[in-house]
């Protein structure tokens, strides 16, 4: 049981572990409303055959939802938890950045 919530997880990073999805979850969270697929095109600038299968990745990871609105489809992000992954990654980032500044000036100062 414990591999296998291990796997899962593993997966669901598999998920997350590409630009265009992570593009897609912050164009999602910006409003934090429904966007339509039309919007998510646009915003992106990709092809709407590539932002499906990225869609699809993560609908099948549960990280979003889907209604359809007439002949729209709209989608949101189904767990705000997710949002507070990417922050924290972006966090991290931030402070990797700045410890490698105070290296370069460190060797700089030599």
């Amino acid at each position: 049981m414990e591999e296998q919530i291990v796997s899962m997880k593993s997966d669901f990073f598999k998920a997350l572990a590409h630009p265009t999805r992570v593009r897609i979850l912050e164009r999602l969270a910006k409003n934090g409303e429904e966007v339509c697929v039309c919007e998510l095109i646009e915003d992106l600038g990709v092809e709407q055959s590539n932002l499906s299968q990225h869609l699809s990745i993560l609908r099948k990871q549960q990280i979003i939802s889907s209604t359809k609105v007439g002949l729209k489809v709209m989608y949101r992000v189904k767990y705000p938890e997710v949002l507070t992954i990417l922050e924290n990654v972006q966090k991290i980032l931030a402070q990797q950045f700045q410890e490698g500044e105070a290296l370069m000036r460190h060797f700089a100062d030599r």
